[in-house]
């Protein structure tokens, strides 16, 4: 890849304003370096016992749904060595460390059984980036598979030739995500309640929202109590909060 051809991409990265319109950005671009099957993660919610709610996390993914009802819905992705990795380290790490471990008799019986899943489905070969984050209740990562056919060594000529644009660009569109909003359909709020919680945001109380919206005081009660439901809280300020994190809020224009 050319320095312009580089720097191109990157500013394309920038330039996204939807996360479907990133991630097909990033899927073409990584394929041309031989990872052809992508699964980024984010969550904003870890604690020291948990990850959160699933529902809550950021997931983007281009691998085949048999794979993703396993990986993400059995909850293997839990137990994978990769994870353990990502969740103590920040950046990039072949998945011949996975091999070394597992040579070295360091690897549970629960990440062994991910491992053979992850061959069974053809994932092999491939590298992980952990991305920084300067809270501890934030995580994100990428799994990068390589394209059937290409064993680790193959990867590893890959990424000595182009490992540093792999992670640098990767590192952009992680935080590109971060700027987004995100809707997953089970946590989506409506215009209404987006609204509604900005005004709380900004400290108006009921009667001013209803007096802002020309809506009864009883019609924003309402608004803030299908929002918490759809957030899956108790409190408004557990929804101005939640919401925020989910970037569903504040929305930038299109």
């Amino acid at each position: 890849m050319t320095p312009d051809a580089a720097l191109d991409y990157i500013e394309s990265l920038t330039h996204a304003t939807s996360q479907e319109a990133l991630w097909d950005m990033h899927i073409e671009m990584m394929a041309q370096f031989g990872f052809d099957r992508l699964i980024y993660g984010y969550t904003g919610f870890r604690t020291d016992a948990s990850l959160g709610d699933m529902d809550d996390f950021t997931i983007l993914s281009n691998h085949d749904p048999e794979f993703l009802d396993a990986f993400l819905g059995d909850g293997l992705y839990f137990n994978g060595p990769m994870m353990r990795w990502c969740l103590v380290n920040t950046g990039a790490c072949s998945w011949r460390w996975v091999e070394e471990q597992r040579m070295a008799g360091l690897l549970s019986k629960t990440e062994l059984a991910v491992i053979e899943f992850n061959a069974r489905m053809g994932v092999n070969a491939g590298y992980s980036i952990s991305f920084p984050t300067v809270s501890s209740r934030s995580k994100g990562a990428l799994a990068m598979a390589a394209r059937a056919g290409l064993s680790q060594d193959d990867v590893e000529e890959i990424w000595q030739d182009h490992g540093r644009f792999i992670e640098l660009s990767s590192q952009i569109a992680h935080l590109k995500i971060l700027s987004l909003p995100y809707e997953h359909p089970s946590r989506a709020l409506t215009d209404r309640q987006r609204e509604v919680l900005e005004w709380v945001g900004d400290g108006k109380t009921i009667q001013d929202i209803a007096t802002l919206m020309n809506r009864r005081p009883a019609t924003v009660e309402k608004h803030l109590r299908l929002a918490r439901e759809a957030l899956n809280v108790e409190t408004t300020a557990q929804a101005l909060l939640k919401a925020s994190f989910l970037k569903q809020i504040y929305k930038p224009d299109n």
